[in-house]
C-alpha cells in the first residue's frame, strides 16, 4: 500500500517536473524569437538609413558637406536608436526572466504541497508502534521543506542579480554614448 502511494506520488512529481521544463523551454524559444525579431527590425533600419546616407553622399560634391552629414545630431540619432534597441531587448529578457522565476516559485509550491500530501498519507498508513520512526521522519521532512525555501531564496537572488547586471550594462552603455556625441561635436568644430 505504501509502495503504491510512493509510486503514484513520484510519477506525479516527475510529470510536473517535465511540464515545468517544457514551460521553461517554451519561454526560452519565445524569448529567442522576440530577440531575433528585434534584431531583424534593427538591421532593417540600419540598412535603410545607410542606403539613404549613401545616396546623399554620392550626390555631394563638397567634402565639407560630407563631413557635415555626420554631425553630432547624427551621432545622437544613432545613439538613440542603439539605446532603443537595448531597451527592447532588456524588456524581453526581464519579462521572460520574471516568468521563469514565477515558474520556479510555482514548482516549489507544488513540490511542497505534494510532499506534504505524501507525508500525511504515509504517516496515516504507519503501523502501530512506529511512533519513533514517524517522529524522525517528520523531522527529516521539516528539514526538506526548509531546503525548498533555500532554493526559492537562491532563485530570487539570481533574478535580482540578473536585473542588477542588466541595469549596470545599460547604465554603462548609456554613459559611453554621451562622451561619444561630445567627441563628434569637437571633431566637427
Amino acid at each position: 500500500m505504501f509502495q503504491n502511494t510512493l509510486n503514484t506520488t513520484l510519477t506525479a512529481t516527475q510529470a510536473k517536473s517535465i511540464e515545468s521544463a517544457q514551460a521553461i523551454a517554451q519561454l526560452a524559444v519565445k524569448s529567442a524569437e522576440q530577440i531575433a525579431e528585434i534584431n531583424y527590425d534593427a538591421a532593417k533600419e540600419v540598412v535603410t538609413a545607410a542606403q539613404a546616407k549613401s545616396a546623399k553622399l554620392t550626390q555631394l560634391k563638397d567634402p565639407k558637406a560630407a563631413l557635415e552629414m555626420f554631425d553630432a545630431d547624427s551621432a545622437k540619432e544613432v545613439a538613440a536608436q542603439v539605446v532603443g534597441y537595448q531597451n527592447k531587448v532588456n524588456t524581453v529578457l526581464r519579462k521572460n526572466s520574471k516568468q521563469v522565476a514565477n515558474l520556479i516559485d510555482s514548482g516549489i509550491d507544488d513540490s511542497q504541497a505534494d510532499l506534504k500530501k505524501f507525508v500525511k498519507e504515509a504517516v496515516a498508513q504507519a503501523p502501530a508502534g512506529s511512533e519513533a520512526f514517524v517522529s524522525s521522519f517528520n523531522t527529516a521532512f521539516d528539514a526538506a521543506l526548509k531546503s525548498f525555501e533555500q532554493v526559492r531564496a537562491t532563485s530570487q537572488d539570481a533574478f535580482v542579480n540578473f536585473e542588477k547586471s542588466v541595469d549596470a550594462a545599460m547604465s554603462s552603455f548609456q554613459g559611453q554614448v554621451a562622451p561619444a556625441t561630445k567627441s563628434r561635436k569637437q571633431i566637427a568644430a
